[in-house]
């Protein structure tokens, strides 16, 4: 594969990436949270727990190909951080923040919810699938901006 075919596949993979994280945050935000709320607590918990387990694991996926695509766009196709656009910045600033917060919540309050929900502590499983709900959706928000600056970045001034 010559430079502008991998630039190619970068940037794709970069996009899917990017698509699937954000938009299943999105879709577990708006439309299973609410759809699932009308679900007796423990049968809800387990379906959280279950699609936690599902999404989580393509997430892992998506946190090593956005930075990895990601630089390798901003070496190939900017030639470095200096001449990409202050829209990259911010994509790469808000990025980190995404995988952090993920990281995190991945390790503290979802490791939290799994061993509550194994041991049929139903209220603090409740308790800490409302953390997990917080940091979803400080985390979509961050992920819908990043879309808009992804989208718009190339046409500011």
């Amino acid at each position: 594969m010559n430079g502008p075919a991998l630039s190619a596949a970068a940037v794709a993979l970069h996009v899917i990436a990017s698509t699937w994280w954000v938009g299943g945050m999105l879709f577990a935000y708006w439309i299973l949270r609410p759809a699932a709320g009308a679900m007796e607590g423990p049968d809800r918990l387990k379906l959280w727990g279950r699609v936690f387990d599902l999404f989580f694991k393509t997430v892992w996926v998506a946190v090593v190909l956005i930075p990895a695509t990601g630089y390798w766009m901003v070496n190939e196709i900017y030639r470095g951080f200096e001449s990409a656009g202050q829209h990259v910045h911010a994509m790469h600033i808000l990025g980190w923040i995404m995988i952090t917060l993920f990281v995190w919540l991945y390790f503290k309050p979802y490791a939290r919810f799994k061993d509550q929900l194994a041991a049929d502590d139903f209220k603090g499983a409740a308790a800490s699938l409302g953390t997990i709900r917080r940091i979803v959706a400080t985390n979509s928000t961050l992920g819908a901006g990043t879309v808009l600056i992804a989208s718009s970045g190339a046409y500011w001034g």
